[in-house]
């Protein structure tokens, strides 16, 4: 038998896996390796970001400026492989500015579509909540169906295909709030909080020791688009069991009549938790989903797919206090 001791939660836990997930884990850890070479601590982001990578999903990034939310996204860019764009959303930002738009080719007389940077495999959006609805509507399309419909022509998007949006939770000034429908194509929203005095103590050394060396300068290049295809196949054969499929529906079906909550989760946001969790298993080593893993994806999953009521809001409960509320109150499946 082979022991997998990957966190006390899974602490004696014994299993032979089905498929070899040992290369997966190995490239993550690579990954996660370079990141740590600049960034200090922020172990779970990464980790969710890693999951995000896996299940082909979008991330929402919340924080304060400083925590290393947008250079966190780039370095985990130049780990990779793939094209990379960045975009500044501002206010008199425009759809075109991001699809792309059609010019006139002067040699030819017809007008020729120039892509706009959203079409690359990594893209970092930002301050995503600065621009106005019209460019969030822009997105709508691209993060859901990996296309977009330009003159009634379709561009595919190139795979791999991975928004990476930041946004600031205190500077609410000219933002505009990120429609419901937009969030839904988050797969997490992860938010950013400031180090430990520990870790503040070893970022300022980490920076006075680069000496002025630009942390791009520092990360390599690990990982090849063909292996994020292959990894990405193995999540698919993750084994998930009745009884936990049943546990995700019960925990998402509470959210949609709990009396704290206006809005509930949808069936994306079941669909979401059981691709995170499938990460979460190949993150650990593991081709099979625990409970453990179920829990994990929860948080990061409903925070920005439920609303509560504007009682409980004005009292200063968080949509996590809920959460938790509500995976308490279902039993976990043995």
């Amino acid at each position: 038998m082979e022991n997998q001791e990957t966190n006390p939660q899974e602490e004696g836990l014994q299993f032979n896996n089905r498929i070899d997930l040992s290369k997966l884990k190995n490239a993550i850890s690579q990954i996660k390796e370079q990141l740590h070479q600049v960034i200090i601590g922020q172990d779970d982001f990464m980790d969710l970001l890693m999951v995000a990578l896996l299940a082909d999903g979008h991330v929402l990034i919340e924080g304060v400026p400083g925590v290393a939310k947008t250079i966190t996204a780039k370095l985990l860019a130049k780990t990779i492989s793939t094209g990379f764009s960045r975009i500044q959303f501002t206010p008199d930002l425009m759809p075109s500015d991001v699809l792309g738009t059609s010019v006139l080719n002067m040699k030819t007389s017809d007008f020729e579509f120039k892509k706009g940077p959203i079409f690359s495999n990594l893209v970092l959006i930002d301050e995503i909540n600065r621009a106005p609805a019209k460019t969030q509507a822009a997105l709508f399309e691209v993060m859901e169906e990996r296309q977009a419909t330009i003159d009634g022509k379709r561009y595919e998007m190139p795979p791999p295909f991975m928004v990476l949006a930041t946004q600031n939770p205190i500077d609410q000034e000219g933002t505009y709030a990120l429609p419901e429908a937009q969030l839904d194509r988050f797969l997490f929203k992860i938010n950013v909080d400031y180090p430990s005095l520990e870790e503040e103590v070893l970022i300022i050394q980490s920076h006075n020791d680069r000496k002025g060396a630009l942390p791009q300068t520092m990360v390599k290049e690990v990982l090849s688009e063909k292996d994020l295809a292959e990894y990405r196949s193995k999540i698919f054969e993750i084994l998930v069991e009745e009884k936990i499929v049943k546990y995700i529906a019960e925990i998402i079906s509470k959210t949609r009549n709990h009396p704290h909550l206006y809005l509930g989760g949808s069936p994306r946001a079941s669909i979401a938790v059981l691709m995170a969790s499938k990460g979460f298993a190949a993150l650990n080593g593991r081709d099979f989903v625990i409970p453990e893993d179920i829990k994990k994806s929860m948080y990061p999953v409903l925070r920005h797919r439920v609303i509560l009521t504007p009682e409980r809001e004005m009292e200063g409960m968080t949509t996590d206090k809920v959460i938790e509320m509500i995976i308490q109150s279902v039993e976990v499946p043995r």
